[in-house]
């Protein structure tokens, strides 16, 4: 190989050494090294000290479509509550027919229907757009805000890992909670849907006599 002009044969061979060396000490690139998956909590969607327990009062900071409601002023009827968020999420949509159908079917009958809006957006919470939502889904049935999931935390989560929080609870004449549907998708049409009607058909025609002697008792009216 002809030497670079203006280079001594001594000079290239020092170089040529010195380069030599210097690949030979750079040591390979170490592989990264494996990150460590966090370890994940296990989810829970037992119904444990929810079943057959009567719902705690919710703490809610606007009411749409009525006048602000209590659990309390509910006594008597059936009331179904439904968890929910903005049309981003696809269950809430899905879900929407089937709660439109019910309240439509059994509000005549006695059955309240409640909305419960627990915020997910990364945007802060916009009660006009919470409205615009409702308005979207089509719902005419009273629907709260839940701010900081307060209540949802009170009636499912209760610190643990669950699958969904758009989780829904029908309740019986006295408070009590007698199904629990775990959340995702409640479609107008199936099984899930059609034991709920069955359970909600029952409840509205027990007395609430009938209720509050199987709270005092402790069983379940039916015996679901």
């Amino acid at each position: 190989m002809p030497l670079p002009s203006g280079t001594s044969a001594a000079r290239w061979l020092l170089l040529s050494s010195a380069c030599l060396a210097a690949c030979r000490a750079a040591p390979a690139a170490a592989p990264q090294a494996p990150v460590e998956a966090s370890a994940t909590i296990p989810v829970d969607d037992s119904l444990e000290g929810v079943l057959d327990q009567p719902a705690p009062p919710w703490t809610v900071s606007q009411w749409f479509n009525s006048e602000p409601r209590t659990l309390e002023s509910l006594r008597g009827q059936v009331v179904l509550v439904r968890w929910f968020m903005g049309t981003s999420c696809p269950f809430c949509s899905g879900t929407a027919p089937t709660l439109r159908a019910l309240d439509e079917t059994y509000r005549p009958r006695g059955l309240s229907v409640i909305g419960m809006y627990h915020h997910k957006e990364d945007l802060p919470l916009d009660p006009d757009q919470v409205a615009g939502w409702i308005k979207e889904y089509g719902y005419t049935f009273p629907v709260a805000i839940d701010p900081g999931w307060t209540t949802l935390q009170q009636w499912w989560l209760r610190g643990k890992e669950r699958s969904y929080t758009s989780v829904s609870f029908l309740l019986d004449k006295q408070g009590i909670v007698r199904r629990v549907h775990l959340g995702g998708l409640l479609a107008p049409q199936g099984p899930e849907y059609d034991a709920l009607r069955a359970d909600i058909e029952r409840l509205l025609a027990e007395p609430a006599a009938a209720a509050a002697a199987a709270q005092t008792t402790g069983t379940t009216p039916g015996g679901a």
